[in-house]
């Protein structure tokens, strides 16, 4: 999963574990070092110290030892029970000693030195470096923490200066949505990588704007040409059914002809409203009742019946009137209505409006439930589908509900065979 995080967050957090982490790691290398050199220096010094004063022992017999910082010992083989018993066996060379004292536990260090039959003992107080490393450590972890702290700060000071134009870019392009109309963004940026960015933006708008407003005069054109034929069959067909030499079956046909048109110019309008791309449907202050809408597209449909042994009823429980054009509720109602007579081979489909919404109910071969969803795409077509099609029906119900706030849904029968298809009015 892709991190959310803002860039800026994620370039002051980098820098700030960056210049931490360097910190620390230059911190633990120096003590490192420290440590190292010094006890290679008190070693070395030791030993050096305890030959010094084996050989002052067997040269000026007597003769005090003398050191600021280290302590003297020197005895005979004869007398080397004088010495501590844990000093005694001790090979030549620098040992740890720990001794308990009134105040704890110290450690020294004790160089031994063997020569000419006299043994000398030299120890250094390592407790006092003890104390000191302790406050060093505590002065470089303070130190790690100061420079963590001054990473942190100047990553959020260069954040906000490289950001600075990607921030501008963004905040241009902000207004630009709120304001709907887009102005050019190159010229306000600098000949750089954001430039050339905002460059492409300004290519990439100019041709989406071309192509919307190519497109918007398809449309126009489009519709203009197809409702002057269609209002040249409305208007033969009108007077084509005034004609007193008329017979019964040639008016059925004339009215399905007039149904046919009618749907056409509806189909168009509705297809209109989906081009403009619009946030909400407009109304005009229409108000729609949907059962007598109901009740024309049944009527439309029926021919699409071809003699199957199928009844198609509408059932309105209570009227339910929408804010929306006949014609927008037209087109999806013939999609969801045509759908079922399609699917249905026999049985029947009933039409319920009531309570807010319209149902259409059939008894067909139903749908799965993870496919409810899916139907509503372009290109989709129900299992089963006869005929030719291009799965565009309800993707065009999804989008006109969507103009207008309804919710369109489909989802299988519990109690029979069958799909339920049903538009909730918001």
């Amino acid at each position: 999963m892709q991190s959310r995080r803002k860039l800026r967050f994620r370039l002051i957090v980098s820098f700030a574990l960056f210049g931490f982490g360097l910190s620390a790691l230059f911190a633990v290398a120096a003590l490192y070092e420290r440590a190292k050199v010094e006890d290679q220096l008190v070693v070395s010094s030791l030993q050096q110290d305890a030959d010094s004063y084996v050989q002052q022992m067997h040269e000026s017999p007597g003769q005090p030892f003398y050191s600021k910082l280290m302590t003297g010992w020197g005895w005979s083989d004869r007398t080397i029970y004088k010495a501590p018993l844990s000093w005694q066996e001790l090979p030549v060379g620098v040992h740890d000693v720990y001794e308990a004292d009134d105040g704890g536990q110290k450690h020294y260090k004790l160089a031994v030195s063997r020569k000419y039959g006299l043994i000398a003992f030299v120890k250094y107080d390592v407790s006092r470096d003890d104390l000191g490393k302790q406050q060093l450590l505590i002065s470089v972890i303070g130190a790690v923490f100061l420079f963590g702290l001054l990473s942190l700060a100047l990553g959020v000071w260069l954040s906000r200066k490289v950001l600075k134009p990607v921030s501008d870019l963004a905040n241009r392009l902000r207004d630009f949505r709120k304001n709907g109309k887009a102005e050019p963004l190159a010229p306000h940026f600098a000949d750089d990588e954001v430039g050339e960015l905002a460059h492409a933006l300004d290519e990439y708008s100019a041709r989406l704007t071309e192509m919307v407003e190519r497109d918007r005069e398809f449309n126009s054109d489009v519709s203009h040409e197809l409702r002057t034929p269609l209002a040249v069959i409305a208007s033969t067909t009108e007077l084509l059914q005034g004609s007193p030499d008329l017979t019964e079956k040639l008016s059925e046909r004339l009215k399905r002809i007039e149904r046919a048109s009618r749907q056409a110019t509806e189909l168009i309008e509705a297809l209109l409203l989906l081009s403009r791309a619009e946030r909400r449907g407009p109304t005009r202050g229409e108000t729609t009742e949907v059962g007598k809408v109901a009740a024309d597209v049944i009527e439309s449909q029926r021919p699409q019946m071809r003699g199957k042994p199928l009844t198609i009823d509408l059932v309105v429980n209570e009227p339910v009137n929408v804010n929306a054009p006949a014609s927008v509720l037209s087109v999806a109602l013939t999609n969801l209505i045509g759908n079922a007579i399609k699917y249905t081979l026999e049985g029947s489909v009933v039409v319920e409006v009531g309570k807010g919404r319209i149902e259409v109910i059939d008894t067909g071969p139903g749908i799965k439930p993870e496919d409810a969803e899916r139907l509503f795409q372009r290109g989709v077509r129900g299992e089963g589908a006869g005929g030719s099609g291009a799965g565009l029906g309800l993707a065009i119900v999804r989008r006109l509900c969507e103009l207008y706030g309804w919710d369109v849904s489909m989802r299988p029968r519990t109690d029979a065979n069958g799909a339920i298809a049903s538009i909730v009015f918001s």
